[in-house]
């Protein structure tokens, strides 16, 4: 009988907009673009220049110090326009789609007949290992490690988060062979965590997997949580983590001999037409532009479009893109538009509260009611660090505070003993949401494990 592990600290966000389960049809646009920062712990050098011709799964990014780690192309076309920055630093990659897809057939594979070796070189060559994260330091994996053990977290419980056992219906060969694929790279153990109300066969049946089951708020879904709770990460350790979409996507790699980033995203928010929300079939880079603008509700209101989710998804203009991990499109209202009279001392019976500032605080406990929550921080940034109000909602056996203050002051010691080698910035999200001096906790994380790991390399 598998494992049931509680977790007791985290919140659930109830927002309004969450979409039913129901798949439309594919979205296509006419150019798709490539983000290079979406790739942490990977030195972007370019192997291709404005005006080639790509095919999908053509090379069109390397990395610098591990050349066998490739971004490749979703769709094939032109290369349309190369992006630069501030010292020349490399934004966009932008391919217009000549709407064929054409694409080389690498040939079906059999796992049990290949080499952990050979499976990498795959997985890399195929653009499919930047999938793969390590921890410590939340970067694309190293194909020259093998990992200790590899977590699967197997639900989402971000806000308005997209269902996991809808997307894998009808999916069982391709993420078993996904995850046959994972357990070839490492000599311990794939760790699937389920949650308690997980019903899809794929996931509640997999094979070679160690399966174990979630039971609380979020961040019970997080990969860090998920291993802080299994088997801890401690100096020395690598493992791996990845997305359960993600697995898919290798699987689809292995049994069909085809690169298919195809995904289901799920269409989220607040100011998402009703009959507009739902799952749609689109391809990491699509650009949303046209597509979203008729499917708000909104015409007269500012609205935030994020791709991903509210709480770590990355904001985006009203013709941005989708980038390459993400499965969500979140649009809520700006908020600036909103003017409160003394809204900080209102009853507030309306408003979504984590403490006793407003009545609503024991109505959240009761009730299943939805918020519509905007963009606005409400709060005034401070450099000041509040006692014991972040540990409520951080589940893992690390004290958040002081970790935080060791980051800040580049204490390498401190961090270690403090945990820095088990989070990722994700797992700082609900306590960036809670905060009173509204700290960008997540960028100082991530921050941190950039400056340490160079240090370490150094």
């Amino acid at each position: 009988m598998a494992q049931v592990i509680r977790i007791r600290k985290g919140l659930n966000i109830n927002l309004k907009g969450k979409p039913p389960a129901i798949k439309k049809d594919r979205v296509f646009s006419v150019d798709y673009t490539v983000f290079p920062e979406d790739f942490q712990g990977f030195t972007p050098k370019l192997a291709v220049k404005q005006g080639d011709q790509v095919q999908v799964g053509t090379p069109v990014l390397f990395d610098k110090n591990r050349p066998e780690i490739k971004v490749v192309s979703p769709v094939s076309g032109e290369v349309l326009a190369i992006n630069r920055g501030e010292k020349r630093k490399l934004l966009t990659i932008v391919i217009r789609s000549d709407k064929k897809n054409t694409r080389e057939n690498i040939g079906k594979q059999e796992v049990q007949s290949l080499s952990p070796e050979k499976i990498k070189s795959i997985l890399a060559g195929s653009g499919m290992f930047i999938f793969i994260k390590q921890r410590p330091y939340d970067v694309i994996a190293d194909p020259k490690d093998t990992p200790r053990d590899i977590f699967v977290p197997g639900f989402y419980s971000t806000p308005l988060a997209p269902d996991l056992d809808f997307i894998l219906e009808d999916e069982e060969d391709d993420f078993q062979t996904g995850l046959d694929v994972l357990a070839a790279l490492t000599s311990g153990k794939i760790y699937l965590g389920i949650a308690t109300t997980t019903r899809n066969v794929c996931l509640k049946n997999a094979r070679n997997v160690e399966t174990v089951i979630f039971e609380g708020p979020h961040p019970a879904g997080n990969a860090g949580v998920q291993a802080n709770h299994i088997r801890p990460v401690n100096k020395g350790d690598i493992i791996w983590t990845i997305d359960p979409a993600h697995v898919l996507v290798i699987g689809r790699l292995f049994n069909k001999g085809i690169i298919d980033f195809n995904r289901w995203v799920a269409l989220t928010g607040s100011e998402v037409s009703p009959d507009e929300r739902a799952y749609y079939s689109m391809l990491p880079g699509t650009n949303i532009g046209e597509w979203i603008k008729t499917r708000t509700e909104s015409t007269n209101v500012h609205l935030r479009y994020i791709s991903g989710n509210v709480l770590t998804g990355t904001a985006i203009a009203s013709d941005g893109s989708l980038h390459a991990y993400d499965n969500q499109l979140t649009v809520i209202p700006e908020g600036d538009q909103t003017h409160e009279f003394v809204g900080w001392i209102a009853p507030g019976f309306n408003k979504f509260s984590v403490n006793r500032s407003f009545p609503s605080f024991f109505t959240n406990m009761f009730s299943k009611k939805e918020y519509t929550l905007d963009a606005r921080i409400k709060g005034g940034r401070r450099a000041m660090i509040m006692s014991n109000e972040w540990d409520k909602f951080f589940p893992m056996d690390i004290l958040p505070e002081f970790l935080i203050r060791a980051i800040i002051t580049k204490d390498v010691e401190k961090m270690e003993n403090l945990g820095i080698y088990e989070v990722a910035p994700e797992d700082f999200a609900l306590c960036e949401f809670v905060d009173t001096s509204k700290m960008e906790l997540q960028s100082i994380v991530r921050n941190g494990l950039d400056w340490l790991l160079k240090e370490m390399k150094d």
